[in-house]
């Protein structure tokens, strides 16, 4: 016989919300359950008390545990144990112990930790490999997303590593500003790196200024020329049919 819990380990756990862990129990045919055990310890540290969670007979599909707020199902050779209302005093080592009906047992075990907010991010460079290192102190599950001037980043920029912490930076010189974002279920935060401002942007800005502005003078120029021009001979026409004063 032998007990294997399913949740991928560690288990995180957002404080407040549920924890809900399933085992799934393999056996032969001819062994018979008798009781089931859930019970936590503390993951680290020399007093590991362990405490035991709830403990049922194998005939009840569903029976409580020694609070209100633990409850322990069996069903079809999974057992499954669910604390409503989760808080950091229930991180530690979870065990589930299967008894038959000669003593015989079997254990499963996993890792329960609270899922926690990121922390502290921040940016620094490795000059001679054109890296930028993004760095975040302990968050839970943290994923990264970087940006140049306030947008994401283009091949012309650089390339992310696969993990996201690492930005490649291929552009030359290295120059404007670079934010790594980092966020999990409970939030974000980010930092930012500054270059030397781009001056290249600038001047093309510029550039494109000056144009626009030349090409609306010369065409308001050629229209200005145009209307002169057709006013001229419009006068000039007037002139030839002016009617002349008759003599006689």
């Amino acid at each position: 016989m032998s007990v294997h819990i399913l949740n991928e380990h560690p288990v995180h756990v957002i404080p407040g919300s549920k924890l809900v862990l399933t085992a799934r129990i393999q056996k032969d045919p001819r062994e018979e359950i008798s009781t089931i055990t859930w019970a936590r310890e503390p993951e680290t540290g020399r007093d590991r008390v362990k405490v035991t969670l709830a403990a049922c007979p194998a005939k009840n599909t569903k029976c409580s545990g020694g609070t209100p707020n633990i409850q322990m199902s069996f069903m079809e050779q999974e057992t499954t144990l669910e604390i409503n209302r989760y808080s950091i005093e229930d991180s530690g080592e979870y065990s589930v112990t299967v008894m038959d009906g000669s003593g015989t047992n079997a254990t499963g075990r996993c890792i329960v930790r609270e899922y926690e907010a990121v922390h502290h991010v921040s940016v620094s460079i490795n000059i001679s490999h054109s890296l930028l290192i993004c760095h975040e102190a302990w968050g839970t599950d943290p994923s990264f997303t970087w940006l140049h001037e306030r947008a994401a980043i283009t091949q012309q920029v650089g390339s992310v590593s696969k993990g996201g912490s690492t930005l490649l930076v291929t552009m030359t010189p290295i120059c404007g500003h670079f934010t790594c974002m980092v966020g999990n279920k409970l939030g974000h935060s980010s930092a930012t790196y500054t270059a030397a401002p781009c001056e290249s942007g600038g001047r093309g800005t510029m550039a494109a200024v000056v144009c626009l502005v030349l090409l609306v003078l010369v065409c308001g120029g050629v229209l200005a020329f145009l209307l002169w021009r057709r006013h001229k001979e419009n006068n000039r026409g007037e002139r030839l049919y002016e009617p002349t004063d008759e003599t006689i």
